[in-house]
């Protein structure tokens, strides 16, 4: 196993697992665990070893809430850099097993995986609008997803049971907390008994499909968001959160 004390990196018979670990502070997504996230999704790529990644939180309550609030506050963070919340991509299949919630930046994680598990007991959200940041990496949702739901989950900025996940297709399986992690690595090993032509191959066929249709949709998301990020609100919500009190908007 290495380390960098928030995000841990294990490889045991041919599965890699990557846990977020920070469960005082939800499992937030601070450069540490970003550029943690970042080195081991390059090194799972290179180990030819290796065939299966599981991304998974300490703890019981959260996965990853999203981004560090509070580390956003204090460098007044406008526009994030391109790969500011670390992605996923990999020619071999991730596996997400969302032991809690899943919120900004941790739904981004979640939204990247090819599979997805979830305890019965997880919650996902898109919860910027509570802080008046943005979600320009939202753009492939109603990809996934109908887009009156993907509406819902911008507008309202209020999480979804795991059941309700499932049943609209966000995610494959809900199972009780204490069989998460079993239920993912027997997810994994079927992956890895099967041919590995195959299993690149339809990753990358679906991919592919996707990546035709979200077409250039991506950077105009981007631009969409851009007067967010450069607003007074983008300021406001972290330090509202930082301070523990209710945001003052001012829609510019």
């Amino acid at each position: 196993m290495s380390s960098n004390n928030e995000l841990l990196y294990e490889v045991v018979d041919g599965i890699a697992t990557i846990t977020i670990n920070r469960p005082d502070a939800r499992n937030a997504l601070n450069a540490a665990v970003r550029g943690g996230i970042r080195e081991s999704i390059e090194r799972f790529t290179k180990d030819e070893q290796v065939k299966v990644l599981i991304i998974t939180g300490s703890g019981e309550i959260a996965f990853s809430a999203g981004a560090d609030l509070k580390e956003m506050s204090e460098q007044q963070l406008t526009t994030p850099e391109d790969g500011f919340i670390s992605d996923l991509k990999t020619h071999k299949p991730v596996i997400a097993a969302v032991n809690g919630l899943a919120f900004g930046g941790g739904f981004y994680l979640v939204q990247q995986a090819d599979l997805v598990i979830a305890a019965d007991h997880a919650t996902f959200g898109i919860t910027e609008a509570r802080h008046g940041r943005g979600a320009p990496w939202a753009a492939q949702l109603p990809l996934l997803i109908a887009p009156r739901i993907a509406l819902e989950l911008l507008l309202t900025a209020q999480p979804i049971s795991a059941l309700r996940a499932m049943d609209i297709g966000l995610i494959n399986k809900v199972v009780p907390a204490k069989e998460l992690m079993d239920t993912a690595r027997e997810m994994a090993q079927q992956i890895i008994a099967n041919a590995p032509l195959s299993v690149a191959a339809g990753k990358a066929m679906v991919g592919n499909v996707i990546e035709r249709v979200l077409g250039d949709g991506g950077q105009r998301a981007k631009a969409i968001w851009e007067h967010v990020y450069q607003s007074h609100d983008a300021q406001e919500g972290p330090l509202a959160f930082k301070e523990k009190r209710k945001p003052n908007w001012r829609g510019r």
